[in-house]
């Protein structure tokens, strides 16, 4: 039985599987970024010095976290900002993430 997270949809307005989720969320780097998004939104530039990620590697990560609907761009001239995307934000108590299927907690 395939579990699904109501509160992430992706564009075609279908329920996420929270097992999706769980794979993006699996890699070190896109957990990292998910908590500094944790403070507010941020450019690539900023996200990058608290990393210290390759920078091609960074935008890769940032795209999977996008497409998974876990974090929203806005673009600002030449920049990018990201932030967690509202629907996370709505679940958000303190430094922990509710996902519907599991909590995400960062210390």
């Amino acid at each position: 039985m395939k579990s699904s997270l109501n509160i992430l949809r992706s564009d075609s307005e279908t329920d996420i599987s929270c097992a999706s989720v769980l794979k993006v969320l699996a890699d070190e780097t896109r957990l990292a970024v998910v908590e500094v998004l944790l403070d507010g939104p941020r450019t690539v530039t900023e996200i990058n010095e608290m990393l210290e990620v390759e920078p091609t590697l960074l935008s890769h990560h940032l795209r999977a976290l996008r497409e998974a609907g876990l974090v929203t761009r806005e673009r600002q001239g030449r920049h990018a900002s990201y932030a967690l995307a509202p629907e996370l934000l709505a679940r958000r108590k303190g430094r922990a993430i509710d996902l519907g299927c599991c909590t995400l907690s960062f210390s």
